[in-house]
């Protein structure tokens, strides 16, 4: 078992390569036009904790990919993120002030340019795969296909409609877990899937129990940030504590209380933890993916 500090070595040398790779693909903040660029590099570098190419890096450990195949990949999923959140930080999606502990992209630059840095984010990651030197191009489109699936009408995009939909109103338990398969999980699962890719040959029955881990642990993470919303401190969250509560968005916490919501997290992480029972000492950073998941304060 993979001891804390070998996870934490693991975690920072992930966060040290995709950071390099983004540093190599966003562009020269110097160069014309220099807001847009500058916000892009604002909007992607710093605090984050890097937890989507954290788990493109432990998907492909676990199957044996090798490590200088994963950083295109944990990059571009990384900028997606980033366009998501610029996006849903706007006034008029999410209407935050407040992100990684400094002020959103709009707030720092203007909403017209922020909403011009997520659409070259998101452009800027599927560019990065397409210029990757190494996959076979089936392998490419592959990785193509889980990240527009991820991010566009059937993923991410959708998830955000659904969740802006949802506010005032009363829904129930697997309406709210629709929303946020979309929003947040499918992503990750993509990640996943993006890791695995990377690897040789990874067999059917690894990739099936992989896709159920990440299924498990992305709607956990989604829950944890519905319980931090309410008990997290905002220095330590980054973001605005209480705000969902403010804008009467559904939640896990106001579904099923506070401690039920906790449980419902514990349960999913348990069922991802059992999806890696077949898996070797080389996925001990999937596991501790999963136990972060549930104990981190931001």
């Amino acid at each position: 078992m993979m001891s804390d500090t070998a996870f934490q070595a693991f975690h920072a040398d992930c966060c040290t390569q995709v950071d390099t790779a983004l540093q190599q693909h966003l562009p020269d903040p110097t160069q014309a036009p220099r807001r847009l660029h500058q916000a892009m590099q604002y909007a992607v570098l710093g605090k984050g904790k890097r937890i989507r190419p954290l788990i493109v890096y432990a998907a492909g450990y676990a199957v044996g990919a090798e490590r200088n195949r994963l950083h295109d990949p944990s990059c571009a999923v990384e900028l997606i993120h980033a366009f998501s959140l610029v996006h849903d930080d706007l006034p008029a999606m999410d209407d935050d002030d407040l992100r990684r502990g400094k002020p959103t992209c709009h707030k720092q630059f203007d909403e017209a340019t922020a909403i011009l840095a997520g659409d070259a984010l998101l452009s800027l990651a599927y560019q990065v795969l397409v210029e990757a030197s190494w996959p076979a191009p089936q392998v490419k489109l592959t990785m193509l296909q889980n990240l527009l699936v991820a991010s566009g009408a059937q993923g991410l995009v959708v998830g955000q409609a659904l969740d802006i939909e949802a506010v005032g109103q009363s829904i129930d338990l697997p309406h709210l877990e629709q929303i946020h398969i979309h929003k947040t999980g499918l992503l990750i699962r993509a990640c996943v899937r993006l890791g695995v890719l990377c690897a040789p040959s990874a067999s059917t029955q690894a990739e099936q129990h992989l896709d159920r881990y990440a299924k498990c642990i992305g709607l956990a993470f989604q829950v944890q940030d519905d319980v931090l919303d309410v008990v997290g401190d905002t220095r330590n969250t980054g973001k605005q504590s209480g705000k969902d509560a403010a804008a009467n968005k559904p939640t896990y916490p106001a579904l099923l209380g506070l401690q039920g919501a906790r449980t419902m997290a514990q349960r999913l992480v348990q069922e991802a933890l059992e999806e890696l029972t077949d898996f070797d000492e080389k996925a001990d950073p999937l596991r501790w993916v999963a136990r972060y998941i549930v104990q981190r304060q931001h």
